[in-house]
Parts: structure tokens; sequence; C-alpha cells
């Protein structure tokens, strides 16, 4: 399908591709993605870059026009992929789950990390008949960025990352040991912001801890559950989201229902369960993860006036209903010790692909000082550290970014 926006043509693909491609004539999937170009230059012959969503389980963002990707699409035909068991990608959820049993549900997924998204895009890559693409890769797309050159540097011209260079070896545990003190200070950040915020949040808290508080779909909202809130933290616009959400919290005695409600969709991951099944095993390499998040969680964070940030915990698989029918395979995943590596860093320090990465300095969910490390390590990398974004600095500023960026790539700056 092709549709016409101002600003910008889309036009819809999808491919069929193994669930395993060790197996190419096993159970398939189909990977959906649409492909952007501004309508003055849709017959060109552009160049090609492919965008690798955020993550795990964020399907691509959908465009009302070229904002975020005006710069971009200066020059080149992007292609938006829904990452499998995402969006339009054979999705992952409560309905089409349904009838697995937690072994092989734990089985399926575990063919759905980045060294799968990496061969899907290459057997796209394939199919439209494109010699070689540059990546875009937004937070853990710079992870799937990471293993692409590892697996398969001959299909990419260049690689941009924004806020995504995972450590190399860098376990959960190592992960969530440098990331609980981050979000420890971005609490305090908001709270000298908004100070009278700190009794508004101890106050529900308390109440939840004291008294029954059902969500609309009939989930207890739990004091922990609410504390997931503090996952926005890390946002350029999250503290007012925060803010706001709190501000408008009671109807009297009771908490609000708009309250309720809007608290049930952020925390409530109706649309992308697999953020939350197969999060810490994105840094599985050759060992369990075992719950590192709960593992590691400092007592201080389950204080009433305390949030956490992106961590999952086990706890969720029982209270929230979009992710109960995955708490077995979530177990089994927990468990499993035998994950393949994602990077090869023999091949990274050889890469001689041209590598273009912001780090942002005061990010809360990817350890800037891990970041800069890989960015040591892998050869012909380029990178621009700066704290004048959050996390989501590439749809907060997208054409500052993404110029800053390619012009690292030409030699420009």
């Amino acid at each position: 399908m092709r549709v016409t926006m101002p600003g910008l043509t889309a036009i819809d693909h999808e491919f069929a591709v193994p669930l395993d491609h060790a197996e190419p004539d096993g159970p398939a999937l189909t990977v959906f993605a649409r492909e952007v170009v501004d309508p003055a230059k849709a017959g060109d012959d552009l160049p090609w870059a492919v965008f690798l969503q955020g993550g795990p389980g964020g399907k691509s963002p959908r465009l009302g026009g070229p904002a975020q990707f005006a710069h971009v699409l200066k020059t080149h035909r992007l292609l938006l992929l829904d990452q499998r068991g995402t969006g339009r990608s054979s999705p992952l959820n409560a309905a089409t789950v349904e009838g697995l049993d937690d072994k092989e549900l734990a089985r399926r997924l575990s063919h759905y990390r980045a060294d799968a998204i990496v061969a899907d895009a290459e057997h796209i890559r394939r199919a439209l008949g494109v010699d070689k693409w540059e990546t875009w890769g937004q937070s853990y797309g710079g992870f799937i960025t990471l293993t692409y050159l590892s697996q398969a540097p001959e299909g990419l011209r260049a690689c941009y990352v924004t806020g995504g260079l995972a450590g190399l070896e860098a376990s959960a545990e190592e992960v969530y040991a440098r990331t609980y003190p981050r979000v420890r200070s971005k609490i305090e950040q908001y709270y000298r912001r908004y100070p009278a915020d700190r009794e508004r949040v101890r106050r529900i808290a308390e109440h939840l801890a004291a008294t029954e508080v059902l969500l609309p779909d009939g989930d207890r909202l739990t004091p922990a559950r609410f504390r997931t809130l503090g996952m926005a933290l890390g946002m350029s616009d999250g503290w007012e989201k925060i803010h706001w959400l709190l501000d408008e919290a009671w109807s009297g005695s009771r908490l609000s229902a708009g309250f309720l409600y809007d608290t049930m969709i952020t925390t409530g991951f109706h649309d992308n369960p697999l953020y939350s099944v197969l999060h810490e095993s994105i840094y599985a390499q050759g060992e369990a993860t075992g719950w590192a998040a709960d593992r590691l969680l400092p007592a201080e964070l389950t204080e009433p006036d305390m949030f956490t940030g992106e961590m999952i915990y086990s706890w969720m698989f029982d209270d929230i209903r979009a992710l109960r029918p995955f708490r077995g395979a979530a177990e089994l995943l927990a468990a499993k010790s035998d994950w393949p590596p994602l990077y090869d860093p023999v091949r990274l320090a050889a890469n001689e692909v041209p590598v273009a990465a912001a780090v942002y300095f005061d990010d809360m969910y990817v350890d800037a000082q891990l970041s800069l490390d890989t960015a040591a390590r892998v050869g012909n990398t380029k990178v621009w550290v700066t704290n004048e974004y959050e996390h989501n600095g590439l749809r907060a500023d997208g054409p500052a970014i993404t110029e800053r960026l390619m012009g690292l790539v030409s030699g420009h700056c």
C-alpha cells in the first residue's frame, strides 16, 4: 500500500522470514516494514537507510509527517522496521500466544533477540535488492547495530546510533548496578523541580499499601506498580508527564478515574509485552540473568516516596494482565544459561564501517561510561558526547541530531 501525506510518501512491505534462521524451512513469521521517502524524490535512486527502534519490543514509529527524520529524508529512502513480534510483524501478545505451553513459548522467544533481528534485516535488504544500506539505531536499536556489525558488516554502508552503545560484555547485573544510582539521582532532581510532589507520591503509595485499588481492567494498583511510573524520569518530557498525572490524582478521598486510567495504560504493557519478557535477555551472553533487577533492587527505592526506572521485575508477570500469559516462559528465560554471544569483539575492533554515535552524558537507561568504553573498542567510530539531550533526543530534536551525526561520518564535524 502506498500513502502520501504532507511531506511524506509511505509504502508498506511485508516479508516472510523463518522463525529460526538456522532452519530456513521451519515455521515462518511475517515481518512488516514501511518505506518512507520525500514525495518530490520518490522516483529517485536514493540510498537506503533502515531504522532500528528502541525497546526491546517496540514497533517503529508511525509518522504523520517527516519531522523526526526530516534531515535523513533530504538524501535517503528510509525503512521503518517493525522488529519481529512487534507492530504488524507477527505480533506476540496475550492473544497470539494463547495455547502455547511455557517451554514452547520460551523456545520461540529465544529467537527474538538482536541476532534474529539482524538476520531479518539482511533478508529484507537482499529482497529489496539493496547492495548496502545505512542504519539508524535508537537505544536498543544501537545494541542491534553492534550485533549487525558483528554478524553482517558487508551489508552496511554506515551506522548511526543515538543513546544505544551497549557494553560488549556487560551482564544484566553490571547494567543494573550502574543504573540504579542514576535512577536515584533522577528522582532527587525531579523533586528539586517539583518539591511538593514528594508528599503527593508518598500519600498515594501509602494509600495503595493500605487500600485495595483496582485499575479499570481489574488489576490491582500496588505500590510497586505505582513506582514503575519512574520509567519516564529519563525522558525530556517525562518529569512533566509524572507531575501532571500526580496533579490530578485525587477526587476527594479517592484516586481519580483519570489517574487510574492513565496509570493503567502507562504501566500495563498492553501493546509491548516483549519489552518485559525479553528485557534482561538483551544482556545475556552465556549466562542466566536470574531476575537481576529484582536481586539488585536497593531497599531505599522501595520507600513510599521513591520510583523505579526501566527495570523489569518478576512480580509484574503476576500483577499485570498483559504479562500473565508469559509468566512461565519468562521464568524459563531468566534461568536460561546457554544464550549465544551477541557481539564479536575481535570483528568489532577491526570494523571499517563508519559509525557515529550520540552518547547522552546523563542517560538514565544506558550507561555513558559503558558506551564510551564500547566506542573505544569498535573501529572507525566517532562519538558525540552531550548533556543537551535526554534518552529521547532523537524524538525530541531529530533533525539537529541526525545532521550532527551525519556530519561526523561525512567529515564535516
